[in-house]
């Protein structure tokens, strides 16, 4: 056997003892495809930072009478291969991922003038177009949540109450229960 094939399956067999490691933490694979873990729980997307942003919209207690649902900052990010059959199509595809990076609102004056401004991280959600997994659900979209914040990974959360967030996305959302009218890049990609 030569050094350089000893050397291959070394690191082979290291890969396969560190990645199952990193799932059993509840963070998944470097990847684009959603990855579950034994109990069928969305595992937390790996990289997603890198997939296309789509938005950052916030809706602040400020201009909500202090009761803002949502008081936060959604970074909103779709996974890479979702987002090139969205522009083919005009369709969000099965196992379609799209991630909502919670921020809080920090702080509100810089030297550019006021404004809001990104603060902490404190979660991190998403949905994901699964016939499989969300058979019975509308448009077999399924929710999820992770919780945590500060920690690494943050903690694994069940399903959401999808009844709930399908309610609000079936009511007011433009394209197939997602929001299309509030992102700009999708909407430009979506036009068909």
């Amino acid at each position: 056997m030569n050094f350089k094939f000893s050397a291959l399956v070394l690191v082979t067999a290291a890969l396969s003892i560190v990645t199952p490691a990193l799932a059993q933490d509840g963070m998944a694979k470097q990847g684009t495809a959603a990855q579950w873990n034994d109990k069928g729980q969305l595992l937390q997307p790996v990289g997603y930072r890198e997939w296309i942003f789509v938005g950052a919209p916030v809706t602040p207690n400020d201009l909500n009478d202090g009761k803002a649902a949502f008081p936060e900052f959604h970074d909103v990010y779709i996974e890479p291969t979702s987002w090139a059959q969205y522009k083919k199509t005009g369709e969000f595809p099965d196992g379609t991922i799209i991630v909502k990076e919670l921020v809080s609102v920090g702080a509100k004056s810089a030297p550019s003038g006021n404004g809001y401004f990104e603060g902490e991280f404190i979660g991190l959600e998403a949905a994901v177009k699964s016939a499989d997994k969300h058979p019975k659900e509308p448009g077999n979209w399924g929710y999820y949540s992770f919780t945590q914040p500060g920690a690494a990974p943050l903690k694994v959360t069940a399903l959401k109450a999808t009844a709930s967030c399908n309610a609000c996305h079936q009511a007011s959302a433009k394209q197939d229960y997602v929001f299309t009218q509030y992102y700009p890049v999708l909407r430009a990609a979506g036009k068909h």
